[in-house]
């Protein structure tokens, strides 16, 4: 029973989590819409305003790390929540970009600090024999709200919902999910010595390698969650473009149900390596569906969803496994630290991707921004087999 993953407190902890990204994920291929109706803002704006979000929880990350590695760490993930949950209401009362701006600078920096302390939490209670498994269903949570989220989001707006009913969706669902946090049961976390402030103390200075490589594979991630439907739709094709998020969830929740427990035998490096291939493959697949489009639209639709899916193997097995190389680097008394750094290097990227996606498509078209995506997760898989794997398997802790 000491190696029992299925516990109560595990099963809050995923409803909280799949709930606050189901709030999150409904909105971020509605926001660009949003903007462009609503604010007549053109493609660079709204790449500029969408990545104030990353770059405020990117701000947050490295000391959520050293807050949870010396603080209470449910309170500090409850907070957090709480503060997320609200700042829905901000998107509906904002009537100027400036207020939108600040709405998403807030909501940026609790999620910074809510998905860093809730990473931390559950990697608490579950058994670390386990972990890679553990997080894997954890991961798969979001994969869920992945799949129902943006789907749900862009069904709302195409039906002619207000987007004040929209805010409002995203609101109750992290309500609930702050309930569900509540719930959840921390084992006694004992005080600390605090150390004198230093660099490591909020960036895992041996994770940088892996972070660089995680930074580098994010930068096409955040053009294609935020800018593909408007991809799909300035092309032509014709379809639900929703369902991509779907195929994409569908290929994250098949990969996360095996990823997990092949990391946990010790094979991460070699699962990361498998999904770069993959996702290399579907960067090129997406930068070249503006001209498959010409030859065949059935085929180009087909190829589309496809795309996802592969996109969504290639990343799903890749999570669990980029998460636990950082764990394993880091002692115990930094699992925060260590955390906040692979996810503070996944925001860089994204953040990245939101800036130079819009501003790629303001001066020529978004299929260039896919391709330059696809150079880069080449750059990221020869640094990953050259650097980062050697450099994991001479320092990891366990």
């Amino acid at each position: 029973m000491k190696d029992r993953l299925i516990t109560p407190g595990y099963c809050f902890i995923l409803a909280a989590n799949f709930l606050l990204y189901f709030g999150f994920w409904l909105l971020i291929p509605v926001l660009p819409f949003y903007l462009s109706e609503i604010f007549r803002a053109g493609n660079s704006t709204i790449g500029i305003i969408l990545s104030c979000y990353t770059i405020a929880a990117l701000c947050i990350r490295p000391f959520s790390g050293y807050f949870l590695d010396t603080f209470a760490r449910k309170p500090l993930y409850l907070l957090a929540y709480f503060i997320f949950t609200s700042m829905f209401g901000g998107y509906i009362i904002a009537g100027s970009l400036t207020l939108l701006i600040i709405s998403r600078i807030i909501h940026g920096l609790s999620f910074g600090m809510v998905t860093v302390s809730g990473n931390t939490v559950v990697i608490d209670i579950m058994p670390s024999s386990r972990r890679g498994e553990g997080l894997g269903y954890y991961g798969l949570s979001n994969n869920i709200a992945m799949a129902l989220g943006p789907m749900s989001g862009l069904f709302l707006h195409d039906a002619g919902v207000t987007y004040p009913i929209i805010f409002c969706t995203s609101l109750a669902s992290c309500f609930v999910g702050l309930l569900c946090a509540s719930l959840v049961k921390t084992p006694y976390k004992p005080p600390i010595k605090r150390e004198p402030i230093s660099m490591d103390r909020f960036i895992l200075l041996k994770g940088i390698p892996a972070g660089v490589s995680l930074l580098l594979l994010s930068i096409p991630y955040g053009m294609t969650t935020n800018y593909v439907a408007m991809y799909a739709k300035q092309i032509g094709v014709n379809a639900t473009t929703g369902f991509f998020f779907t195929f994409m969830a569908v290929g994250m929740a098949i990969s996360r149900i095996f990823s997990g427990k092949i990391v946990d035998r010790g094979k991460a490096t070699q699962v990361i390596s498998a999904g770069l291939y993959l996702v290399i493959l579907s960067f090129f697949l997406l930068s070249a569906c503006v001209y498959i489009i010409h030859w065949n639209s059935t085929v180009c639709t087909v190829i589309f969803f496809t795309i996802a899916l592969l996109l969504g193997v290639g990343f799903g097995v890749m999570f669990p496994a980029y998460n636990t190389i950082f764990v394993d680097l880091a002692p115990n008394s930094q699992r925060g630290t260590a955390t906040s750094t692979y996810l503070t290097s996944w925001d860089i990227g994204i953040g990245i991707g939101m800036l130079s996606g819009g501003y790629i498509a303001e001066i020529s078209t978004f299929d260039k921004a896919y391709l330059l995506g696809a150079c880069l997760t080449i750059i990221s898989a020869v640094y990953f087999n050259k650097k980062v794997a050697p450099h994991y398997e001479k320092y990891k802790l366990r």
